[in-house]
C-alpha cells in the first residue's frame, strides 16, 4: 500500500510526461495545504465525514475484478468497454472509431481538459496529484456512435483510496452515449475519488450517465466537470443508490451560443446512507438552456442533499433555465435538505426552480385503498410512479429496468422488514 506523500507521488509520476509529473506536484502541495472539509463549510453543509485521507493508502497493485451484476448484464450491446479496478486501467475493448484507452498513453494526442483545479476541496487536490490511471474517450467530428461506451470503475480493496480520472470529449458534430459505474463490495470500507471532465464540442451531442451502486461502506467523493460549446447538447443521467457516502459535485458550464444541458436523475437511500449532490450549472453564452430534474427518497435513518445553483451571466441574453428537486421522506428517522438556487445578472431570460420534501400523498393513498389494494400494496405503486417520470427522461433505455426494479426492490424490502 502508498501513502499520500512526495514519495508515492514520484513513484507515479516515473514514467509520466514531465508537463503532467509538474502539475501533479503542484497538486500534491495543495493538498497539503488543504484541511478535509466539514459541515460548517457551506458547499459540504450537512455531511460529516468521519475520515482523513491523510491516513488512508492507495493500492499498489489492484485486486481481484467484481462480479457483473444486474446494470452491467442490462448493457449488452456497447461500442466499446474499459475496466478500472483500484485506480488501475485493466481493460479495453473498442469497436468503434473512437479512440478508447490509457488517458496517459494518449496525453500527447488528446491532452487531458484541465477543468478540476486542485483548489476546489482536498478531494480534488488528491485526485489530481495521486492518480494513478485514467481513461480518455474521444468521439471524432463528424462522427456518430450508436451504441453506448460502458466504462465500470471497482474499488475491491479494503481500506484504501483510488483517484479513477476519465477524461470524454466529443468534437465537432460528434454524437456518443456513456454509462460509467462505480461500484464495490458490500461490507467493505474504501472510498473512490473519481475525477469525471467531458467536453462537448460546437454542434456535439453526448449523454453520459453515471450509476453508483457502490457498497454498503463504500464512499464516492466525485467531481464532475462539464463544458458545453456552441448549439452542442449535453445529458448527465445519475441513478445513485449505493455508498454510506454518495457525493456528486458537479459543474457545468455553457460557454457557446446555442447550447444546451439536462441533468437527470433518482436517487434511494437506506440505512444510514448519505446521498449529497451539489450542482452549479453556469450559462455564459447567448440563447442557452438548462434543465435540471432530480427526484429522490429517502428511508430508515437515511439523509438525502441537494443544493442546485443555476448561475446567468450578465451576457447571457436569451436563456433557459429550470431546476426541479423533489423527495420522498418514507420514515420517521430519515431527512431529505433541498436547496434550489438562482443567481441572475440578466434579464432576458426564461428561468424558474422548485423543490419539495415530504412524505406519500395521503389522497392517492386513500383512492387506491379504496380500489381494493392493501396500504402496502398502495404505497408501493405510489412509490413506482414517483419515480417513473425520472427513469423515462434516462438517456439511455437499456438504463430503465434495472433502475425501475433497484427502487421497487428496496422499497418492498423496508416494508417487508417493517422499517417504513
Amino acid at each position: 500500500m502508498l501513502s499520500l506523500n512526495s514519495d508515492t507521488l514520484e513513484r507515479l509520476n516515473a514514467t509520466l510526461p514531465a508537463s503532467l509529473a509538474s502539475r501533479r506536484r503542484e497538486a500534491l502541495r495543495e493538498y497539503g495545504r488543504l484541511d478535509m472539509p466539514n459541515p460548517k463549510e457551506e458547499n459540504w453543509k450537512y455531511v460529516t465525514l468521519g475520515f482523513d485521507l491523510d491516513h488512508m493508502t492507495i493500492p499498489a497493485t489492484p485486486g481481484d475484478s467484481l462480479p457483473e451484476g444486474d446494470f452491467l448484464a442490462a448493457l449488452t450491446n456497447r461500442a466499446g468497454s474499459a475496466v478500472m479496478v483500484d485506480g488501475r486501467l485493466i481493460g479495453v475493448e473498442n469497436h468503434s472509431e473512437a479512440w478508447l484507452g490509457s488517458a496517459t498513453e494518449a496525453w500527447e494526442a488528446y491532452p487531458p481538459s484541465d477543468l478540476l483545479t486542485p483548489d476546489t476541496d482536498k478531494f480534488a487536490a488528491a485526485a489530481l496529484a495521486f492518480s494513478s490511471d485514467g481513461i480518455s474517450l474521444r468521439i471524432p467530428r463528424n462522427r456518430a456512435v450508436d451504441a453506448p461506451f460502458v466504462i465500470d470503475v471497482q474499488s475491491t480493496l479494503p481500506d484504501t483510496v483510488t483517484f479513477p480520472s476519465l477524461d470524454i470529449r466529443a468534437e465537432e458534430n460528434s454524437e456518443a452515449t456513456v454509462v460509467v459505474l462505480f461500484r464495490s463490495p458490500d461490507g467493505m470500507a474504501s472510498v473512490m475519488v473519481p475525477n469525471l471532465q467531458t467536453t462537448v464540442g460546437y454542434g456535439a451531442r453526448l449523454s453520459v450517465t453515471t450509476v453508483g451502486i457502490m457498497g454498503t461502506e463504500g464512499v464516492t467523493v466525485m467531481h464532475h466537470r462539464s463544458r458545453i460549446g456552441r448549439d452542442a447538447t449535453f445529458r448527465a443521467g445519475e441513478i445513485g443508490l449505493g455508498g454510506r457516502l454518495a457525493r456528486i459535485d458537479l459543474r457545468t458550464t455553457l460557454e457557446g451560443a446555442g447550447g444546451s444541458v439536462e441533468v437527470v436523475g433518482l436517487y434511494f437511500g437506506e440505512m444510514e446512507q448519505v446521498l449529497d449532490y451539489r450542482l452549479v450549472v453556469n450559462h455564459v453564452g447567448r440563447s442557452t438552456s438548462s434543465d435540471v430534474f432530480l427526484k429522490g427518497a429517502v428511508e430508515d435513518q437515511a439523509q438525502s442533499i441537494f443544493t442546485g445553483l443555476l448561475r446567468i451571466e450578465e451576457d447571457a441574453v436569451g436563456t433557459s433555465a429550470f431546476e426541479t428537486n423533489r423527495n420522498l421522506v418514507l420514515s420517521d428517522g430519515a431527512k431529505a435538505n433541498s436547496v434550489p438556487n438562482l443567481e441572475i445578472l440578466c434579464n432576458d431570460i426564461i428561468c424558474g426552480h422548485g423543490s419539495s420534501v415530504g412524505p406519500l400523498e395521503t389522497e392517492p393513498m386513500y383512492y387506491l385503498m379504496s380500489r381494493g389494494l392493501s396500504r402496502e400494496r398502495a404505497e408501493r405503486v405510489l412509490v413506482r410512479g414517483f419515480f417513473e417520470e425520472a427513469i423515462d427522461r434516462l438517456p439511455l433505455d437499456d438504463l430503465d429496468e434495472p433502475a425501475r426494479q433497484a427502487v421497487n426492490r428496496r422499497f418492498a424490502e423496508a416494508q417487508e422488514g417493517g422499517r417504513v
